[in-house]
């Protein structure tokens, strides 16, 4: 069926999606807010993936379809690969072997559906000595070499919440892998089995620095490089009320610009070529800025080609004139919206999390099963 030129890119497109924690989700959220229809195959009964919180506050669960099902129950596997036999994508995050012991496998579910695109996210990767282990995303970005490239000199290495790991290098990695599946398959007739990895991913975001290092313009020492906040100019600095601001003047071109804001000479401050001058400059910059409140800084700079924005909270990023314009966050709660945009196609903010088995009975018709199959499967305790 022809899709309309306006609709999501992603609209037409089906995926199962077997509920799981972080990136799994993530990369299901992203799919969703692309148009993509999401069912997500849920235990009966299950709670918030987080464990804590309501669950229709479960922002990465927005745009899905909730079918609550018991693999447990005879007749449930066979229930699950007919859903997968209509579906262009299957998405799930458990550790190697075990949807093969579900008798779910990608041999399996593709042996029913040859053009299935089949999405596995591990943190380890399917192979490999420690791919059965477990694991969470700091573990991962440090076996990549991200962890220890993150933070201060002379401290322990600083992680970037997980968002480095669950979802940059994992659920991101995971969604582009199932988009090239489904090109793939549309192409030829022909899924494939995705392998995503949090530590390969990882590993991939550090292209640049690898690259670098390898150039021998990068060195293995904290703080000491480009963009780790060995330089002067690229940096945070703390403010007089506390509050903190960035400073990103790389070229030329900027850093006179921030000069000229400051009042300040490079005959002052010296050369930035010149690694000596560099704590010195940090020390003048520090005295700086912690010399006036984080508004002053704000309003002096942001409207310049300084390279600056301040530190903003959680609470303060969504009211921010320019995320406000660009309405980055909507909704009642102010979550963040789809990303990224299109000239034409409409990337709304998708439905409210579902409760569990919220959408059972219509994820079965859509699947194309019978009134009578669906109440024996709701009698037998298959589906809830």
């Amino acid at each position: 069926m022809p899709i309309n030129a306006s609709a999501p890119p992603l609209a037409g497109l089906r995926i199962i999606e077997f509920a799981g924690i972080g990136p799994g989700p993530f990369a299901g959220m992203m799919l969703a807010d692309m148009g993509a229809e999401i069912i997500r195959i849920e235990r009966p009964g299950a709670s918030s993936p987080t464990g804590q919180g309501d669950y229709d506050l479960d922002f990465m669960a927005r745009g899905r379809k909730s079918l609550a099902l018991n693999l447990k129950q005879p007749g449930a596997v066979e229930t699950a690969l007919r859903l997968i036999e209509g579906a262009d994508g299957l998405i799930e995050g458990f550790r190697p072997g075990v949807m093969e012991r579900l008798g779910l496998g990608p041999d399996v579910c593709r042996a029913r559906n040859p053009r299935l695109v089949y999405g596995r996210m591990t943190g380890w990767g399917q192979d490999g000595p420690i791919a059965h282990t477990a694991g969470h995303d700091l573990n991962y970005i440090a076996l990549s070499g991200a962890l220890w490239a993150s933070g201060e000199r002379d401290r322990a290495p600083t992680f970037p919440l997980n968002l480095l790991g669950d979802f940059g290098g994992g659920g991101m990695f995971l969604a582009f892998g199932m988009v090239t599946g489904m090109l793939k398959a549309a192409r030829t007739g022909q899924g494939d089995v995705v392998d995503a990895a949090i530590v390969d991913g990882t590993a991939a975001l550090m292209t640049m620095i690898y690259s670098r290092r390898a150039m021998g313009v990068w060195r293995d020492e904290r703080a000491a490089n480009a963009l780790d906040g060995g330089m002067p100019w690229y940096g945070v600095y703390e403010c007089a009320d506390g509050g903190w601001i960035t400073i990103g003047a790389l070229e030329p071109q900027f850093w006179a610009v921030l000069l000229e804001k400051l009042g300040l000479s490079e005959a002052e401050l010296g050369d930035r070529k010149d690694r000596s001058t560099w704590p010195a400059m940090r020390a003048r910059f520090t005295e700086i800025f912690a010399s006036q409140p984080r508004d002053y800084w704000t309003a002096l700079l942001q409207d310049s080609d300084a390279c600056f924005a301040p530190v903003l909270s959680p609470a303060e990023a969504a009211d921010h004139p320019h995320n406000r314009a660009r309405g980055i966050f909507g909704g009642a709660q102010q979550q963040p919206m789809p990303a990224p945009r299109f000239a034409s196609s409409q990337t709304p903010l998708p439905s409210t999390p579902p409760t569990p088995g919220q959408n059972s009975r219509e994820a079965l018709e859509c699947s194309g099963f019978s009134a009578d199959e669906i109440e024996t499967l709701f009698a037998k305790g298959v589906v809830s």
